[in-house]
């Protein structure tokens, strides 16, 4: 006989069957469910996201440009940083930049993603003139890029405020920026892990600063590590509340902590530190991100790099309606130990999507859809699914490469 649900879990379930807003304490008591009860949260998150978005799993062809591991900064769970010392060390020039950006556009990127180290003594402007040259060449290609915590180190180097550099950059052919740099949004917990990594106030302030100039932006956490529920719970919230405010934030991205390369893991530098969330935590984060965030964000993305297919797969059924990108040379995650690759092509991600009973759509970066797969021409090809993977270079080939060293450079 089946067991019967715990009744708190119940009436949190049944608020959130209704469209009503669940508190923070109420999220901690998802987070902390276990059997039946953690399987009925998947199950109302997939419910509801049906009733809001529908059966279609979107994705974008995009590249990632990782244009330097050299940064300042010594993130505890960063294992892609180098120190400008080191001989694995690399900064790819401007034109190099763009050559990656053409060489995607042409096999069908509709977005770049470019995001990198803090190498110190950057020129302040760096940024804007990568925008540039880019739209230059490729005026119709959308640049996603620079997180917040590069817009604070591109605004502090250039002597101009937030505002005036995000203008800048906008004008310059910036489409978006990536809601990453948050991490966990608690200042103890951030002193923890990334001492010296943007504070809780000025991430706030960057993203919200990008919304006011309808700069659209993602969300995203980052778990497993050594945060609690609660803290899990009053990120959410904080997104929510900023998301009342503003409306710029397209999407919620769950990031699992990548453990194997993470300095923090690997010395001992933080007490109490996890290898990762486990297999259920990654489900209820998803689908408590569906629930809690349900009248306010209406994507909630699975990242395949750090959960690989099978689990990507399996969280289309707790929530999840975006795949995310191709992510053509994704580095920063696969620095860490991720194992699952620095690309996925269209046609894999489709055949995941379509294999989990949902139809596959390609959208750009701002979730308009470009093409639905309904089934009548699931077996096409194109110039990216074709391409041989190899051609792309990968994060160890580029470490290795003495073209591209930093120290070459200077």
């Amino acid at each position: 006989m089946m067991k019967e649900i715990d009744p708190v879990i119940s009436n949190i379930l049944n608020q959130s069957l209704d469209s009503k807003n669940i508190s923070i304490k109420q999220a901690v008591e998802l987070f902390d469910s276990k059997g039946t009860e953690m399987i009925m949260t998947a199950m109302v998150a997939d419910m509801i996201r049906k009733k809001n978005v529908g059966d279609k799993v979107t994705y974008v062809i995009n590249r990632n440009i990782n244009f330097t591991n050299v940064c300042i900064k010594r993130c505890g769970f960063c294992a892609y940083s180098r120190d400008f010392r080191n001989e694995e060390t690399y900064f790819l020039p401007i034109q190099e930049i763009v050559r990656r950006a053409q060489e995607a556009w042409k096999l069908g990127a509709t977005e770049i993603c470019i995001q990198a180290g803090l190498p110190p003594k950057m020129d302040g402007f760096l940024y804007v003139d990568i925008c540039k040259a880019i739209k230059k060449e490729l005026p119709n290609i959308h640049i996603h890029a620079f997180s917040p915590e590069e817009i604070l180190y591109g605004s502090c180097r250039s002597g101009l405020s937030v505002k005036e550099y995000l203008s800048m950059l906008r004008e310059s052919g910036l489409g978006s920026l990536p809601g990453t740099a948050a991490e966990i949004l608690d200042q103890d917990v951030r002193d923890l892990i990334s001492p010296g990594r943007i504070s809780v106030a000025d991430w706030i302030n960057v993203i919200t600063s990008a919304h006011k100039l309808k700069i659209p932006t993602t969300s995203t956490i980052m778990y497993g590590h050594v945060e609690t529920s609660e803290n899990r719970a009053k990120h959410l919230e904080l997104i929510r509340s900023i998301q009342k405010q503003t409306n710029g934030f397209t999407e919620f991205v769950p990031l699992s902590f990548i453990h194997k390369e993470a300095p923090m893991y690997n010395n001992d530098l933080v007490k109490g530190i996890s290898a990762g969330p486990t297999g259920h935590d990654v489900i209820k984060m998803h689908a408590i991100s569906r629930i809690m965030l349900n009248n306010f964000i209406k994507n909630i993305q699975v990242s395949w790099v750090k959960e690989g297919a099978k689990m990507s797969q399996l969280l289309l059924q707790a929530g999840v309606n975006d795949f995310g990108g191709t992510l053509i040379n994704e580095s920063i995650s696969t620095s860490a130990g991720s194992e699952f690759g620095q690309i996925m092509k269209p046609k894999e991600i489709r055949s995941l999507i379509m294999s989990a009973g949902r139809v596959p759509a390609q959208r750009n970066s701002v979730y308009e859809i470009i093409k639905v797969f309904d089934g009548k021409d699931d077996d096409h090809e194109s110039l990216l699914d074709m391409a041989e993977t190899s051609q792309f270079g990968s994060y160890q080939e580029l470490i290795k490469l003495d073209k591209f060293r930093y120290s070459h450079t200077k």
